[in-house]
């Protein structure tokens, strides 16, 4: 038998009191945002972005807003929860998680579309150029899911297999939860529920014990996706960017390209977190229309070609 790992990381990076405090989540956006900062002025001080250095800034901001936190909430909330349009105002609770990677690049789209329209400015040299930073925003956020235990893989016996105690929260392990519970009381009799077993497990060896021989081992697919869809997805998108000359919008399309056949493969190794469609999970299902979208894309860069203005023709 393997001793797999089982998880136990706190996804606060400290706490003030009880669940109070900074988390790995939310941190993973302020890296993501700083990150998008810092890679947008160094390809705008070169001549690849239209915008001003100065103006980055602003930009980044607002992009981070009302493209990534609002797109993604929205996209979430319809995508995978359309139920919780039934109580408004927990789309607003933002801190009991709930985010769409989809939601977030329509989001963005959107948002850069009535940026680059109000300043007067090509719409697919913001993009060709947001597409850069994306990928290390996307790696941020797969490590932070990682932290928090959550959107594990699949059922899995390979030596880098792991345990997910938040796996006792799914309504499809109340089973595996209610033999977790009843072996967990016999240590800490105030361990009544699912919930309460699992944030134990942070802090009690011997909980983590028990539960090593009742957790299933899974995929660790928030690292694969940290790797394809950030890492590996990075490489290729500064690659393109920095070393060969590709017109307005090709290099958006290439990226919704790739992320979304990234995304199909991994999502064979992640447990679906919402109902299938068609057989496909919603992750790939929605993300079969983004390769139809970036292959417009890029035969439209082709057939009109237009290229940076600091850069020239």
């Amino acid at each position: 038998m393997l001793s797999y790992y089982l998880h136990n990381l706190d996804p606060f990076i400290f706490r003030l009191w009880g669940d109070v405090g900074p988390r790995w989540y939310g941190m993973a956006y302020v890296l993501a945002f700083v990150s998008a900062f810092v890679v947008l002025s160094w390809l705008s001080k070169r001549g690849y972005l239209d915008l001003s250095v100065s103006a980055v800034g602003d930009f980044v901001t607002w992009v981070a807003l009302f493209g990534v936190m609002v797109g993604g909430r929205i996209g979430y909330v319809l995508f995978y929860r359309p139920e919780m349009l039934r109580d408004p105002l927990s789309i607003l609770r933002v801190w009991e998680g709930g985010m769409s990677s989809h939601g977030g690049i329509i989001g963005v789209v959107l948002f850069s579309l009535v940026y680059a329209r109000r300043h007067k400015m090509p719409w697919t040299n913001l993009g060709d150029n947001l597409v850069v930073a994306a990928p290390i925003g996307l790696c941020f956020g797969r490590i932070a899911n990682f932290i928090n235990g959550e959107l594990y893989g699949r059922v899995a016996n390979v030596p880098w297999a792991m345990q997910f105690p938040k796996e006792l929260l799914e309504p499809a392990n109340a089973e595996e939860a209610s033999r977790a519970v009843s072996a967990c009381q016999q240590i800490d009799p105030s361990l009544s529920s699912a919930e309460a077993v699992v944030q134990a497990a942070h802090t009690n060896p011997q909980i983590a014990n028990v539960l090593r021989g009742i957790l299933t081992p899974r995929h660790p697919s928030q690292l694969y996706e940290a790797f394809l869809e950030g890492v590996l997805l990075f490489a290729i998108m500064w690659f393109v960017r920095t070393r060969t000359r590709t017109p307005n919008g090709l290099l958006t399309g290439l990226f919704m390209c790739c992320y979304a056949i990234f995304r199909i493969v991994v999502e064979y190794f992640r447990e679906p977190d919402a109902s299938l469609i068609g057989g496909f999970t919603r992750g790939q299902f929605f993300s079969f229309f983004m390769v139809a979208i970036g292959l417009a894309f890029i035969v439209a860069a082709i057939r009109r070609p237009t290229y940076p203005r600091k850069r020239g023709l």
